[in-house]
């Protein structure tokens, strides 16, 4: 029942297989070993304790970390500061894309946090979408080389979370972030929030 070995695979002095005095041991080897000489093993790898602490290589990590990306801080008191910090951390150019969501949640979530009205709903002051556009396109105008914004609607009752839809009609790009606002204001009333 047990497993067997047979006497003359034992037997043989170039086999690679050895047994112990235990009849039930593995063999030490399951494979045949090389016919050419080996070099002897004279390093090992040393495991690093649980209780080592990596903070000797910290600074290599975050010194190559700096190189690739730089971080810019968020304390600026306007829009200018902002443009300056990404100009010195390299940004050499942008090219935004703009999407908006047109789902029904814009009503959920103004009711709580937009004075009780939607957040695409349009007034005298600015709306969440006006702001974070006008924002974003300011901050990023002078790294904008074409200055041509793809802009996109999802969520309304026609795309639903299907397919998205172009401010124009023949999918031409807005000319700057103010085209992107005012094409914003000219869609808002025609669309009917879904989702």
């Amino acid at each position: 029942m047990g497993c067997k070995f047979s006497k003359r695979a034992v037997s043989r002095k170039d086999s690679s297989y050895s047994l112990t005095s235990n009849p039930w041991a593995y063999p030490q080897s399951l494979y045949p070993q090389s016919p050419f000489p080996q070099p002897p093993v004279t390093q090992s790898y040393a495991y690093p304790s649980p209780y080592q602490s990596y903070r000797d290589q910290a600074p290599t990590v975050k010194k190559n970390l700096e190189r690739k990306y730089s971080r810019i801080d968020d304390n600026y008191n306007n829009l200018e500061q902002v443009t300056d910090a990404l100009a010195r951390a390299d940004l050499e150019s942008s090219h935004l894309i703009v999407g908006v969501d047109f789902t029904k949640s814009n009503k959920w979530t103004g009711a709580r946090s937009f004075h009780r009205r939607s957040l695409h709903h349009l007034g005298i002051d600015m709306n969440p979408y006006e702001e974070a556009i006008s924002i974003i396109g300011r901050t990023l105008a002078s790294f904008d080389e074409d200055n041509l914004t793809p802009c996109f609607g999802f969520g309304d009752a026609s795309t639903h979370d299907q397919e998205v839809f172009s401010f124009y009609p023949d999918a031409k790009f807005c000319d700057g972030f103010e085209d992107v606002l005012r094409r914003y204001r000219e869609l808002v009333p025609q669309l009917r929030l879904a989702g």
